[in-house]
């Protein structure tokens, strides 16, 4: 028997994307809602995804439009508006049914922009916020050569894809195990259209407004042996939230944290919530 259930949600535009659902083990304390990165999808954080449950979480993983489990315009995005809004209606939908329950929200890697950018597009939606390894302040991106030619093809031809610049496995962990996971796994998305790249950059401008409206408490996780993020940049991005967040480094940590063995990210986000 599956451990969560598999769902869609049609968004007002039309576009219906799937989530999994894990229901928490006796009655819920809240709700936790994940956001994935820009590679990778709800399919890879189904051991975390337990245990929260088990802890007596409600929690939800969405697939990012066009990403994941989503075949339908596989990689693109109308703008980064339109994902802000799909979440926001997601959780709209979800408060009617017990709204008292409070939701937090987590955002992961490149999903992390996503969360930041939620209270300000649609505000007090979340109780919290949870950032793993936030895409915030990234040490990977296109070269200059792929940016002219990304920036050329918006305005000529915006559906035209081309390589996401994470196409190594080693950048988000040290595992070999968890590399040919990565490596192997036909869900993954490894190309994106000059629309949705060009997005991203323009979501990367609209956080620094954004960043200043997060009125809610949050909590920043790190891995010290990131590839990916910068985290002295991104500790400096988050010191304009109107409350800083707790922050957490892990030792010894890469960019996933779902494939660290040794790093108790779970236990010290449920002992977060509960404080």
């Amino acid at each position: 028997m599956a451990s969560f259930e598999l769902r869609t949600f049609s968004a007002t535009d039309g576009y219906r994307f799937y989530y999994r659902h894990y229901p928490a083990a006796g009655r819920p304390r809240g709700r936790i809602v994940f956001l994935h990165g820009i590679r990778s999808h709800g399919g890879w954080y189904g051991r975390s995804c337990e245990q929260f449950a088990a802890a007596g979480y409600d929690v939800v993983f969405l697939d990012r439009r066009g990403s994941g489990l989503n075949t339908a315009h596989r990689g693109d995005m109308p703008n980064f508006r339109r994902l802000l809004d799909d979440v926001a209606e997601f959780l709209l939908d979800l408060r009617r049914t017990q709204p008292w329950l409070p939701i937090h929200l987590a955002g992961i890697s490149w999903g992390g922009k996503l969360a930041v950018g939620l209270p300000y597009r649609k505000p007090g939606l979340v109780s919290s916020l949870v950032l793993l390894c936030p895409g915030l302040c990234p040490k990977v991106g296109p070269s200059l050569g792929q940016r002219i030619a990304i920036g050329r093809a918006r305005v000529r031809n915006p559906s035209k894809l081309f390589p996401i610049p994470l196409s190594e496995p080693e950048l988000f962990t040290g595992s070999p195990e968890w590399q040919k996971f990565i490596d192997a796994n036909p869900h993954d998305l490894r190309q994106a259209t000059a629309r949705f790249l060009f997005g991203s950059t323009s979501l990367d401008i609209y956080l620094r407004r954004a960043a200043k409206r997060v009125a809610v408490p949050s909590l920043l996780l790190l891995a010290e042996h990131d590839q990916i993020i910068d985290n002295a940049r991104t500790k400096e991005f988050v010191q304009v939230f109107p409350t800083p967040p707790k922050i957490l480094d892990y030792a010894g940590a890469h960019h996933t944290l779902e494939f660290e063995t040794n790093t108790p990210f779970v236990a010290d986000i449920l002992a977060w919530l509960a404080d």
